[in-house]
């Protein structure tokens, strides 16, 4: 008899588990537009999309990545020049780079 008691227990509480249904979420506000417009004002040519991808790919390895607004040229420079050697990036690709944070400035 507690086995049975035990059984349909554990059969109603899998069944209520399982079937509630909850509440939606309140609706999420759509982006702001200042966000798109900005991403729209600084599209980038190949070239920079390149150097901003070797960028994002070089450097997500081993820190978080820092917009490139947060210094400014004369301070990324001597990042960069170490950074370089850390990430193992060759000159040409470190141009790309450069040319790429550079640009966003």
């Amino acid at each position: 008899m507690k086995s049975k008691i035990l059984t349909l227990t554990a059969a109603v509480l899998l069944l209520v588990s399982c079937g509630t249904k909850k509440a939606p979420a309140a609706p999420v506000a759509p982006a702001a537009p200042a966000v798109t417009e900005t991403v729209k004002a600084k599209e980038l040519t190949p070239e920079l999309a390149a150097g901003k991808s070797l960028y994002e790919n070089s450097c997500a390895k081993c820190h978080k990545l820092y917009e490139p607004t947060k210094f400014t040229k004369e301070e990324w420079q001597p990042i960069l020049v170490r950074m370089q050697k850390k990430a193992k990036v060759d000159d040409t690709n470190m141009a790309s780079i450069t040319n790429y944070i550079h640009s966003q400035l």
